[in-house]
């Protein structure tokens, strides 16, 4: 079977190419990719090639497809797994394998499995770990957004916290405490809120920084200061520049307390340093943000380590487990996705986009790898719609829901690529 797909042969050399698809093997699945949001993992990837500790040392003579964030259709299954799967079902995937203490991963790793593709062939690693789900809801879209958000539920799970009189470790963020989410505007940060506001552990406040007046206006718009207080949580968002002493208003939505939870979603030091001095006692520190550079460092407090608990760890990907969580939460409406998502296109947008990535404003592009489309702006529908049929379609879903991609959008939008 032929394939398009987007494959990567070095640093920032990425193209989209058509090709044959070997028959599968008897423990091999055969799919049909449909959404495929792009993470800046791999605009990190892209700048490394081979450097990139997943990459293979060959992809200059066998490029590999990019993406890992991909939802779709069950095509074909090898016999070893045709009682547990079977063709016409949807799937979610969760690509952080670790198999055998191996670091390969879809959309870094393999020549024939990746999100950036029309067909793919996932192997029999994936089905061994439990990594491929058959996906029941009503969106592809929402099962590609259900990796990242098992990044930050994996993230939320692994802080913790402990107990002095038998040293107990209690994971997860502290129930009515300070959260502290520190460059959250962007795509990721706007999961962790909405995360954030639905927890049954319930934080007492989420306080969110950015630098970018127009992130917070735009983070306000989908995650309001009233929905999170109808939560019964406060939602505080703050721009360190609109403040004479920014440090010192962050500890005072406290009230002095500090933070029992912080969470860095940018790989900058200072941040880093910044919130481990507004940790209160046995507050912990994720350091959510995938540096690519490896000599990253920042200086902590340890007289606070030693005297007051607190804590500093990363956490990276999620398991299984979370990826479930996050497609469960989604599919009961307890989380919208849709709030990370600022920009849509097809699988002819996917090499400029992954090479340009941080330059591009804005939140998640999710991309549709059978429909041919220039990547675009939500927000930039109703203009397009003025001459284009298509957009006139889709501005009108997602007005239904204040500008959020929907299921409807995303069923218009594959009807007319007729799938």
């Amino acid at each position: 079977m032929k394939t398009r797909a987007v494959r990567m042969y070095g640093e920032m050399d990425v193209r989209l190419d058509e090709f044959e698809l070997p028959e599968i093997k008897d423990d091999e699945i055969l799919v049909r990719v449909i959404s495929d949001s792009i993470c800046m993992s791999t605009y990190k990837l892209l700048q490394q090639g081979k450097k990139h500790k997943r990459a293979p040392q060959n992809i200059d003579t066998n490029p590999i497809i990019i993406g890992h964030e991909m939802a779709g259709d069950i095509v074909s299954v090898g016999k070893k797994w045709q009682e547990q799967f079977k063709p016409g079902q949807r799937f979610a995937l969760q690509p952080a394998l670790n198999y055998k203490g191996s670091l390969d991963s879809p959309g870094y790793s393999y020549e024939f499995f990746g999100g950036a593709s029309t067909y793919c062939i996932i192997p029999q690693e994936v089905m061994e770990l439990g990594c491929l789900m058959v996906y029941e809801g009503e969106a592809y879209y929402e099962a590609s957004l259900g990796e990242p958000m098992s990044c930050i539920i994996g993230g939320f799970n692994a802080v913790y916290h402990t107990n002095k009189q038998n040293y107990h470790h209690a994971m997860g963020i502290k129930e009515n405490g300070n959260i502290l989410i520190m460059g959250g505007c962007g795509p990721m940060g706007l999961g962790a809120i909405d995360y954030a506001l639905q927890l049954d552990t319930k934080p007492k406040r989420v306080v969110v920084t950015d630098l970018s007046d127009d992130r917070i206006n735009r983070a306000r718009e989908v995650l309001s200061e009233e929905m999170a207080k109808e939560r019964g949580i406060e939602l505080i968002y703050h721009n360190p520049n609109n403040f004479e002493d920014s440090k010192k208003t962050l500890l005072e939505y406290t009230e002095g307390h500090g933070y029992d939870d912080a969470f860095v979603y940018v790989p900058v030091a200072s941040l880093v340093e910044e919130a481990d001095s507004l940790l209160a006692f046995d507050g912990c520190l994720n350091f959510f943000a995938g540096p690519t550079d490896n000599t990253l460092s920042a200086s902590v407090n340890i007289y606070n380590v030693h005297y007051i608990n607190t804590k500093l760890m990363g956490s990276t990907g999620g398991n299984n487990d979370d990826l479930i969580e996050a497609l469960d939460l989604s599919a009961r409406k307890r989380t919208n996705p849709s709030v990370m998502v600022t920009h849509i296109g097809g699988i002819d947008a996917i090499a400029e986009t992954s090479l340009t990535l941080p330059t591009i404003p804005g939140g998640k592009k999710l991309m549709y790898t059978h429909v041919e489309m220039p990547l675009t702006a939500i927000a930039d529908f109703e203009e397009l719609g003025k001459t284009q049929p298509l957009f006139k379609e889709l501005h009108e879903a997602v007005s239904k829901t204040h500008g959020l991609w929907n299921a409807e959008a995303e069923r218009i939008l594959l009807k007319h690529s007729n799938l």
